[in-house]
C-alpha cells in the first residue's frame, strides 16, 4: 500500500474500468512471462521493518509524525497507526559479509532514529506487539495522517458492513469488536524480499510455505494483546480478523479471507496473481493511465499499476511482488511471516535461517512440497503461531516413502532445517564465520526453548507473581524489554523478569 492515493469516492465506473485494467495487467505480466522479459539472476534481498512507538512508561506514544519529521530520511516512512513506523534497507547482494553489514547498518539506523524520537518523550520497541495497547489506542483517530490509510480503512469498513469481530483463544481468551481495520496496526513485522527469476519462482515460494512454521516457531514475539496472553504469535489471528471484509455468512460459504496462507503448492507466479482477481473483488479501484498492453507493443516495460495495487491489499504471509528497476522488470517473494525484534541479531539470525533454508529447500531433488500436503502446511503455520517454540509440527520423515510423522518444531529445526540452511547459505556465499554465528542464535534458541514470546510470558508472569497486577506487570515488562533490546544481546540470553 505505498500508493500515493487520494480518498475520493469510486462510482460503478470506476469499478468496472478498474476490473478491466487488472485483466489487460493479467495479460500484461503472462506476456513478459512468455517473452522472458526478467531480470537475470542477481541473489539481491531486501528488509523492510515495522516499528512501535512507545513513551518511557511502556505506553504507546502517538508521535509518528513529529519522529519522522526529526528523523527526516527517506530509509523511514509511516506505517498504519500513529505509534508505528517502518525502515527499509536497501537491496544487497546475498553473499559474503552481507549479514554483517546488514546488522550495521539496522543498528546505525535504529539507534539514530531512537535518538531522534527522544527528542519527543518516545522510545522505538522493536516487538511484534506491543504489550500495553488497549482497544482504546486502536481507533480510528489514531490512523497516521495519510489519506491511503483513511480510505483502505474507509473501503473495508464499508466492505465489510459491520463491526469487526476479534476472537482469539489462547492461554487467555479475547472477545471484543472494533469499528476500523486500525488493529491490524498492532501487527508489526520484519518483511523478508528476495529477488527470484520466474523459473525459480514457484520453487521458493513453496519452500516459503513449508518453512513459515518453523520461522514462527523460533521467532515468535507477540504473546499479548488488549491485557490478554493469547497465542505466542498472536499477529496472524489479529491480522485475519481486522482485515476481515466478510460478514459470518461470507465466512460460512467459505469465501476465502484477504489475509490467508494460501490453499495449494503453485507451479508459477502467474498463478498467483491469477487469483488475486479470481478471488478477492478490489478495494481501491484507482486506475492509472498507462495502457499495459500498448506499452508491450512498443517494446517498453509496464508497470502494472492495477495489478501491483491490488496485490498490495491481499495479505498473503508469502506474497509475490512485481516491480520494475533501471527500467528492468523483476519478481521478488515478500516473506511476511515474522515478527519485529526482539534486537538486530535476532533479526539477522531470522533472515538467516530464512534466506539460507528456502535456497537449499528450492533446489532439492525432491522437493518437500511434493511429500507435504499444503493443507498440513497450513496446519503448521497455526500450531506455531498458537505454541511457539513449544509447537509440534508434522512433517515428512527422510527416506523414500515420506510418511509424515509429528516432530516438536525444536527438534525439527536442530537435526534438519538448521544443517539445510548453512548448506543454503554457503550456496549463497555467505561468509562462514557469519553464517555460524547467526545460525548459531536459532540454534541456542532451540537448546534453551526461549524465544521473544516465551521471554515475554515468563517475565510478565514473574511480575505477577511479585503482586502486580495486570497493568503494570505489561508496562513493566515492556520497559524491561525495551532495556534488553538495547543491549543488543540475542534474547535467548535475557534474564527472566522485570529487573530492580
Amino acid at each position: 500500500m505505498g500508493e500515493k492515493v487520494v480518498a475520493e469516492g469510486f462510482d460503478l465506473a470506476d469499478r468496472q474500468r478498474y476490473r478491466d485494467k487488472l485483466r489487460q495487467c493479467l495479460c500484461g505480466l503472462g506476456r513478459l512471462l512468455e517473452e522472458k522479459r526478467f531480470d537475470r539472476p542477481r541473489n539481491l534481498m531486501g528488509v523492510e521493518i515495522e516499528l512501535n512507538l512507545a513513551g518511557p512508561d511502556g505506553m504507546p506514544s502517538m508521535m509518528n509524525a513529529k519522529v519522522l519529521e526529526r528523523i527526516a530520511s527517506r530509509d523511514f516512512q509511516t506505517e498504519l497507526g500513529r505509534f508505528n513506523l517502518e525502515v527499509n534497507i536497501v537491496p544487497h547482494r546475498l553473499s559474503g559479509r552481507v549479514l554483517d553489514q546488514l546488522a550495521e547498518e539496522l543498528r546505525t539506523g535504529l539507534s539514530y532514529a531512537d535518538r531522534k524520537a527522544g527528542e519527543v518523550d518516545s522510545r522505538i520497541v522493536m516487538i511484534g506487539i506491543l504489550p500495553t495497547l488497549t482497544p482504546e489506542d486502536l481507533v480510528s483517530a489514531n490512523l497516521s495522517e495519510a489519506d491511503r490509510y483513511t480510505l483502505l480503512n474507509d473501503t473495508i469498513v464499508a466492505a465489510r458492513g459491520e463491526d469487526f469481530t476479534i476472537d482469539i483463544d489462547g492461554v487467555e481468551r479475547l472477545a471484543c469488536t472494533a469499528k476500523s481495520i486500525t488493529p491490524e496496526a498492532a501487527c508489526t513485522s520484519v518483511q523478508l524480499h528476495l529477488q527470484v527469476t520466474p523459473s525459480r519462482f514457484a520453487a521458493v515460494w513453496n519452500a516459503a510455505q513449508a518453512v513459515a512454521a518453523a520461522q514462527i516457531a523460533v521467532g515468535a514475539n507477540s504473546p499479548f494483546l488488549f491485557g490478554r496472553e493469547l497465542w505466542r504469535e498472536s499477529r496472524p489471528p489479529l491480522f485475519v480478523q481486522s482485515t476481515d471484509t466478510r460478514p459470518p455468512e461470507l465466512q460460512a460459504q467459505g469465501v476465502r479471507p484477504r489475509t490467508w496462507f494460501g490453499e495449494r503448492w503453485i507451479e508459477s507466479v502467474y498463478e498467483l496473481f491469477e487469483e488475486n482477481l479470481r478471488f478477492f473483488p478490489p478495494l481501491l479501484p484507482i486506475s492509472a493511465d498507462e495502457d499495459p498492453i500498448r506499452v508491450l507493443n512498443e517494446g517498453g516495460v509496464p508497470g502494472l499499476h492495477e495489478l501491483v495495487l491490488h496485490n498490495g491489499t491481499v495479505y498473503r504471509w508469502n506474497r509475490p511482488v512485481y516491480g520494475i528497476a533501471d527500467g528492468v522488470p523483476h519478481l521478488r517473494v515478500e516473506n511476511r511471516v515474522l515478527p519485529a525484534g526482539p534486537t538486530v541479531p535476532d533479526t539477522i539470525a531470522n533472515a538467516a535461517f530464512y534466506y539460507g533454508l528456502v535456497r537449499a529447500l528450492a533446489e532439492e531433488g525432491r522437493p518437500v512440497w511434493t511429500r507435504l500436503p499444503f493443507a498440513v502446511a497450513g496446519d503448521n503455520f497455526d500450531a506455531a503461531c498458537r505454541d511457539g517454540i513449544d509447537a509440534t509440527l508434522r512433517w515428512p520423515k527422510a527416506g523414500r516413502n515420506g510418511t509424515l510423522t509429528r516432530v516438536p518444531a525444536v527438534r525439527l529445526v536442530q537435526e534438519e532445517l538448521l544443517p539445510l540452511a548453512a548448506a543454503g547459505l554457503d550456496a549463497w556465499g555467505v561468509e562462514p564465520a557469519d553464517r555460524d554465528r547467526y545460525l548459531g542464535i536459532v540454534e541456542q534458541r532451540c537448546r534453551r526453548r526461549v524465544n521473544g514470546a516465551s521471554w515475554q510470558a515468563d517475565t510478565y508472569h514473574r511480575a505477577r507473581d511479585t503482586g502486580m497486577d495486570r497493568d503494570r506487570a505489561l508496562a513493566a515488562t515492556t520497559r524491561r524489554y525495551r532495556e534488553l533490546m538495547l543491549t543488543g544481546e540475542p534474547v535467548h540470553t535475557w534474564p527472566v523478569g522485570v529487573g530492580a
